[in-house]
């Protein structure tokens, strides 16, 4: 899997403006999935799934990954093609289904997230005492601030870097007990801050 697919067929873009599969587009990026298997996890019928993965494959955004026999008949795995999907600059003449596309994706990557919140364990969100943020045992943070769009993309590479470190750091690790990690970043523009009341609190406390 490609850890990024850049779309550059407007009728690439535009299948994934569709809500539904870009729900379908979040498991296929976990892992490999059969229609039978989707059916049930969408509780929705195995032709109407079916619909959907042969335009995905179609288009070169899923592919089949491995087969297994059971009971004579032939299941296919479907997997995405990568983890992330960006917008070609070609593909700038439609803004509007460039936005709503990325807007659905990252409202499904939340979705997604919400899911595994409920999912994990108990001993996740065990509060570990202590402000240090070195002895947390999760991330979870939200906050707004003003900056140039040159900051933020410096930002943005830095994090990436970070994050590319500390996958390499987890792989060097030679026998040590690991747990399993999700997690998910977003950041974008907004007009307004909501946190404008908090951010005058603060300065008036600081004077």
């Amino acid at each position: 899997m490609k850890s990024m697919f850049i779309i550059k067929e407007y009728d690439q873009l535009k299948a994934l403006s569709d809500p539904f599969r870009i729900k379908l587009m979040m498991c296929l990026v976990e892992k490999p999935y059969t229609g039978q298997q989707l059916s049930e996890i969408f509780e929705m019928s195995r032709a109407r799934i079916h619909y959907h993965l042969k335009e995905l494959e179609k288009l070169g955004l899923i592919e089949i990954v491995k087969t297994e026999e059971k009971n004579g008949i032939v299941q296919k795995f479907f997997q995405s093609v990568s983890s992330g999907f960006y917008p070609d600059a070609s593909l700038l003449p439609h803004k509007e289904e460039i936005s709503e596309t990325k807007r659905l994706m990252m409202y499904g990557m939340l979705e997604r997230t919400m899911s595994r919140i409920l999912e994990a364990p108990s001993r996740a969100f065990e509060e570990a005492g202590d402000k240090d943020p070195s002895d947390w045992n999760i991330l979870a943070t939200s906050f707004e601030t003003s900056s140039s769009e040159d900051n933020f993309k410096w930002f943005l590479k830095e994090y990436f870097e970070l994050v590319g470190e500390f996958q390499k750091r987890a792989k060097e690790e030679k026998n040590a007990d690991q747990n399993i990690y999700y997690m998910t970043g977003m950041g974008f523009e907004v007009e307004e801050s909501k946190f404008a009341d908090r951010i005058m609190d603060n300065k008036e406390k600081d004077r």
